[in-house]
């Protein structure tokens, strides 16, 4: 048994819920033809139905806002590019397995259930990562120069490589340990030296990159980039939390995780850098300038400020983490004692506990940045007063989560509240529910009369729904965005890369909570 399944195994954290046995599921995909193709059915032609009930007893009835398809307690809605060759329905003709193909004013789309499993679907994943999402080794984002075109795929950098990186470099350690899959080990040790590579190309000991380029690469027109001293790169500045917090967990579960004992050393060595680095200028993290970079701060001064005083929550378990992280992978004592001067005599672990008392909004970012911290945290920490309060602060974050059926939140959550009932069926649901096509079509649910309203919008002034929108039905997105958002995409001029399904499911096949495929 590994390092950290016996951490685990120590607090009881392993199966004390019901978990999941996955099966086969119908995964919804779309095929868009021209009216005349041979493979249209003839009776679609002639079709003026614009609602019909199928064998399987599910109703479809197009509407001005879309399409609907009803079965039972089941209630679907497909609209735009994302299934749609035009929202204007002229026609509808079921096919032979519960299918149905749609005429538009443009085209047909088919839109079928296919049966497969999730370890299928994150097979096809880990292709579109491979394809068109690797840049250097990072996870890179991607524009379509042809909107849903994904021969005009670029990658290109974005200011959260690391982050993104580590939470695919994450789930190809748990698919190593699940499948021992030779393949996930090498994509698990590429991510891990390009993120790395980080800390190195800055020339600045335990300061990483945001991203760096070659210099024949498209420039980002955003952000502060500088010039490496052999001229070969540029990176960018102003590293955030969001990276650190990403680099740590990847460090935490690379190092538990993968057999290969060099690549844990330069994972350690790197750990250390960047801790020191974050202690010896004051809990803060410091670009070139010598001054902490915008989101990089974690000091009792910057908790004693407006824009602090809100973020102090998040940001003591950030630190927190990072210590208990650094002792862990090091052996050092010295992190140790720092960890406990931090939590107990500086207040953070009390501090931590003040999220919904002091958070001014609903940020979904900081989610992910909580959960990212936490999991390290409360699969490491032994104290149990300790590790009550940090279950306290947990508690605090999941009175929002609770209600978003996010895979990752909810495995993360039962690691630290074994004995906490979730919705792990909920979790298998959205693992399910989250599209094949990942590309960023326009997506307007805001016409729908099925979505009760929320009387505030969210903090981007967006308008969102007070009931959770399933992931194939709203914008394309990761863990940090809004679930309850109504619309979003870009036109279909962009491809979601795809890990924070691959890191979801991996996490729930590696912990137990998800069973078989």
């Amino acid at each position: 048994m590994n390092t950290r399944l016996v951490i685990l195994s120590l607090f009881g954290v392993i199966l004390c819920g019901q978990p999941v046995r996955l099966s086969t599921y119908g995964q919804k995909l779309r095929m868009v033809y021209a009216a005349d193709a041979p493979d249209v059915p003839k009776a679609l032609a002639a079709s003026s139905m614009l609602q019909l009930t199928t064998p399987n007893g599910a109703v479809w009835s197009a509407t001005p806002a879309g399409l609907f398809r009803v079965n039972g307690q089941q209630r679907e809605f497909f609209s735009g590019k994302r299934y749609l060759p035009d929202d204007n329905i002229l026609g509808l003709a079921p096919d032979d397995a519960g299918g149905m193909w749609i005429r538009t004013t443009t085209g047909v789309s088919h839109i079928e259930y296919r049966r497969m499993t999730l370890a299928q679907k994150a097979t096809q994943f880990e292709e579109r990562v491979r394809l068109r999402h690797d840049r250097h080794g990072f996870v890179a984002d991607c524009t379509l120069r042809e909107p849903g075109n994904l021969a005009t795929f670029v990658s290109q950098s974005s200011d959260n490589d690391g982050l993104w990186t580590a939470l695919y470099a994450a789930a190809e350690c748990f698919r190593y340990s699940v499948t021992k899959s030779p393949e996930a080990l090498a994509q698990a040790r590429k991510s891990i030296d390009a993120i790395l590579s980080l800390e190195q190309i800055t020339g600045r000991p335990g300061y990483p990159a945001r991203s760096y380029i070659a210099l024949d690469e498209r420039r980002p027109a955003d952000g502060i980039w500088h010039q490496t001293p052999d001229g070969k790169y540029l990176w960018k500045g102003d590293t955030s939390s969001d990276e650190i917090d990403g680099h740590f967990l990847i460090f935490s579960i690379g190092w538990d995780l993968l057999p290969d004992a060099a690549l844990k050393q330069r994972i350690a060595a790197t750990a250390r850098r960047i801790m020191d680095h974050i202690l010896e200028n004051g809990y803060n993290l410091t670009d070139i300038h010598g001054q902490p970079t915008y989101w990089g701060r974690w000091s009792p001064e910057y908790f004693a400020t407006p824009r602090g005083r809100s973020d102090s929550p998040l940001n003591a378990i950030e630190l927190l983490s990072l210590l208990k992280t650094t002792h862990h992978i090091t052996g050092d004592a010295k992190y140790d004692r720092e960890y406990r001067k931090v939590a107990l005599d500086m207040g953070y672990a009390g501090i931590a506990t003040r999220y919904g008392e002091l958070h001014r909004e609903i940020n979904y970012s900081d989610e992910e940045l909580a959960m990212v911290a936490f999991y390290p945290l409360l699969v490491y920490e032994k104290d149990p007063k300790l590790l009550a309060t940090y279950r306290k602060a947990l508690d605090g974050w999941w009175a929002n989560m609770a209600r978003e059926k996010n895979p990752l939140w909810t495995f993360i959550y039962q690691v630290g509240q074994p004995k906490a009932k979730v919705d792990l069926e909920g979790a298998r649901w959205t693992l399910e529910r989250i599209p094949m096509d990942l590309i960023t079509w326009t997506v307007k649910n805001s016409g729908r009369t099925d979505l009760p309203l929320e009387p505030q919008s969210d903090r981007f002034r967006q308008p969102q729904s007070k009931v959770l929108i399933p992931p194939d039905e709203r914008p394309v997105m990761r863990w940090n965005a809004n679930p309850f958002r109504l619309d979003g995409g870009n036109g279909g001029v962009g491809e979601d890369d795809g890990a924070a399904f691959l890191i979801a499911y991996w996490m729930g096949r590696y912990h137990r909570f998800l069973l078989g495929e």
